[in-house]
């Protein structure tokens, strides 16, 4: 079955290129060219992949990616200005997955997004693999990818689960930023390990009572991060 992947731009020969690029791979690609229209087919469509730039018309990227977490966990890769950290950092926040800045190299793009796929396929259990993990309060449905914490479940991103469920798989077990980096975004991951930081303190928000004094995913200083399990 042919990928689906929607490319938001305002800038329509970007998104000419793109559609072009795509489509010479077997992929099937739509095409949005403001902030509103991204939402709107967002919300009508599954998309296997997302390309959001940040500067659009009525809505911007990260308002649109806020949006679309609130829904879905498809992935989504945020297109940011050349050198501008603060994007990045921003669109890690606000829920993307990725993020690969312009000017690009069509190429570059191709490759990231059959690699991002490749992660979310694998990162999906086989039905007869699958599993439910429980520990303590937590209980982690791998199968239909939820997470419930006394009995409610609580909304996660794809990488957000993933990182938790490695931590919760191996308790105690102390990762460096760099070995989550590696593990849960992959080796080929060009980003830095700012993005494990970012995911670690929504993971928080979302999972702990006061995040500043976490019960679940711990800080090992200077080290890296944990699962706590007595």
């Amino acid at each position: 079955m042919a990928k689906k992947v929607l490319v938001v731009d305002d800038e329509k020969l970007i998104v000419k290129g793109i559609r072009f690029s795509l489509e010479q791979d077997g992929m099937e690609v739509d095409c949005a060219y403001d902030g509103e229209e991204a939402l709107k087919m967002a919300t009508e469509n599954h998309y296997d992949m997302i390309l959001l730039d940040i500067m659009l018309p009525k809505m911007d990227g990260f308002e649109v990616c806020q949006h679309i977490r609130e829904f879905s966990d498809m992935p989504i890769v945020m297109l940011t200005a050349k050198g501008d950290d603060m994007d990045k950092i921003l669109g890690l926040e606000y829920g993307a997955d990725d993020y690969i800045t312009k000017p690009f190299n069509i190429l570059e793009v191709k490759a990231r997004i059959k690699a991002i796929m490749r992660r979310t396929a694998g990162s999906q259990p086989k039905k007869e693999d699958s599993k439910v993990i429980e520990a303590g309060d937590l209980r982690l449905d791998c199968e239909s990818r939820r997470l419930f914490i006394l009995n409610k479940e609580v909304n996660l991103t794809a990488k957000e689960f993933d990182l938790l469920e490695l931590l919760v798989n191996n308790p105690n077990k102390v990762y460096s930023r760099e070995n989550l980096l590696n593990l849960v975004w992959g080796y080929e991951y060009p980003g830095d390990v700012r993005t494990v930081d970012v995911h670690v303190r929504r993971l928080r928000e979302k999972i702990e009572k006061n995040p500043s004094e976490p019960k679940y995913v711990h800080t090992k200083w200077g080290v890296g991060y944990y699962y706590y399990q007595n």
